[in-house]
Parts: structure tokens; C-alpha cells; sequence
């Protein structure tokens, strides 16, 4: 049996960018992607496609690692999600949704 998806929580930052991209019909290509990922994300952080790996120039507010997945690939200044496990069991808290830092 599958286990249940997990939950996903937002930091304003990540909000944030939500909003942006719903609000704005230009970007409505980018937010279809973005939401696909976190779909993803959502029922296994795993996902082949996510490429999720371990972000080592960032921790989250109470030291969490947080991790990197891809919202594109092979793209300039593309799309990633960085976020961490927690704080509740079953829970990922989608810490920022940017392009990649150089």
C-alpha cells in the first residue's frame, strides 16, 4: 500500500512566489511547472525527475537540512524548490521556489 501523501507547508517566502506566479498569465508556463513538482514532492521526495539532493549551503530555521529538487532542467536559470522535512511528522515545509543559484 502507498503511504499517504505528505503536507506540504509554505514560509511567506515561498508564498510568496506562489502568488506571483498565479498572479501574473505570463507565467502561467512556469507556475504549471511548479506545480507539478510539488505534486511530486509531495508523494515521494524521491521522485527521479526532482533530482533532490542535499543543499549544503543552507540550513533550515532550526538547523533542518534542507534539500534541493528541480522544477527544470537543462534550462537557464532554471526553477528549483528548496525545502525540509518537518516540522511534524509527514510534513515538508517548502522553505524558497527560485531559479537556481549561480
Amino acid at each position: 500500500m502507498d503511504a499517504p501523501p505528505l503536507n506540504l507547508r509554505f514560509t511567506s517566502e515561498a508564498a510568496g512566489v506562489l502568488r506571483e506566479l498565479e498572479g501574473d498569465a505570463h507565467l502561467a508556463k512556469k507556475l504549471a511547472k511548479v506545480r507539478r513538482a510539488l505534486g511530486r514532492l509531495q508523494v515521494d521526495p524521491r521522485y527521479p525527475s526532482l533530482q533532490s539532493h542535499k543543499y549544503t549551503s543552507m540550513k533550515g530555521v532550526n538547523g533542518e537540512d534542507v534539500w534541493d529538487s528541480y522544477v527544470e532542467n537543462k534550462t537557464p536559470s532554471a526553477w528549483r524548490i528548496f525545502w525540509h522535512y518537518g516540522p511534524g511528522a509527514n510534513e515538508i515545509t517548502v522553505v524558497s521556489i527560485t531559479s537556481h543559484p549561480k
